[in-house]
């Protein structure tokens, strides 16, 4: 069945929103000249604008329920496609009449759905969550197939840099068992912006200010900006395009650096990188395996052991060894 206008509800996080590029654009491919408009919460929403799938981007959360379900109907989408798993993402759409309504059964939202999909269970589809959201569109029939997808790819736009930069990303949102410890950051930094000749960038978010102040704290003698609540999620994605080799923990910031290409080097401990790290031949995982890791857990209750054994060293090794001149 084709649709003329579709609706997608973004995830809310900057790593999903990453990850689920594949299933949109796989909706791209299915509906070529369908209308797609991209629901997304004004966090998300500059990554969406830039790619070629999307027609059009609307923020999300910015006014009442009611006045957006008001401004959905007004839109007259013929299908909406709900890549979050909560219930208000299906409620909003169930209360803007779109007539079919897309999304996963959980959260108690199926009776909202008009076709509630099942939720794969574990061992049914590869592990990555890319595959989760191509998964929602086949089982709800709107795609038949998908490919193994290898890697995630964001659209490139020309970006340069005059000089040779060292990204580093050294917090997380989901909590501090995500992150590797800062003078660990600063030593692997400094190690690689000697060998490499470059400058060093620190990103994060507002609240992250500090812990990039800290790090920066430790790199003296280098050349060091310190963008840290300073950049849009556009200009994050500008700036970190320059960026010749990027260094973080499991964040957005990590999946953004690995779907631009640009050689990454993640280091996980509490999280699965089965299920969530970035992707592609440019990007590096590493971790050391401990019997309590991956934990999920947001703070670590022992003595972060999965990323004190880290050396900074080992990632410096890793850094260099995608680094070709």
């Amino acid at each position: 069945m084709g649709y003329a206008n579709i609706l997608v509800r973004a995830t809310n996080w900057v790593g999903d929103a990453v990850m689920s590029l594949p299933a949109l654009r796989m909706v791209r491919e299915r509906y070529p000249k369908s209308r797609i408009t991209i629901l997304a919460k004004p966090s998300v929403a500059d990554l969406y604008k830039r790619e070629l799938f999307a027609d059009d981007v609307m923020l999300y959360g910015t006014k009442s329920y009611r006045a957006t379900a008001r401004e959905l109907r007004a839109r007259k989408f013929d299908c909406a496609i709900l890549l979050p798993n909560a219930f208000s993402a299906a409620w909003i759409v169930w209360l803007a009449g779109i007539p079919v309504r897309v999304g996963y059964k959980r959260d108690g939202r199926g009776c909202l759905l008009t076709k509630p999909v099942p939720v794969p269970s574990r061992g049914e589809i590869p592990r990555h969550e890319r595959f989760y959201y191509l998964e929602l569109l086949r089982r709800a029939g709107l795609i038949q197939t998908y490919p193994h997808i290898e890697s995630i790819r964001m659209t490139s736009h020309e970006a340069s840099s005059e000089q040779r930069r060292i990204g580093v990303s050294p917090g997380a949102a989901y909590g501090t068992a995500k992150r590797w410890l800062p003078e660990r950051f600063a030593e692997a930094a400094s190690q690689l912006a000697k060998v490499r000749g470059a400058s060093i960038a620190l990103f994060g978010a507002k609240s992250e200010r500090a812990l990039c102040e800290q790090v920066a704290g430790m790199l003296q003698g280098h050349q060091v900006t310190n963008y840290a609540g300073e950049t849009s999620l556009a200009q994050f994605i500008e700036l970190a395009s320059t960026c010749e080799v990027f260094l973080t923990n499991d964040s957005g910031a990590m999946h953004i650096a690995s779907a631009l290409g640009i050689p990454t080097v993640a280091i996980f401990g509490a999280t699965d990188d089965r299920a969530t790290g970035p992707t592609g031949s440019n990007s590096r995982v590493i971790r050391e395996p401990v019997e309590c890791s991956p934990c999920l857990l947001r703070e670590c209750p022992i003595d972060h052991r999965c990323m004190k054994r880290v050396s900074a060293s080992r990632v410096v090794e890793e850094a260099l060894s995608l680094l070709v001149d």
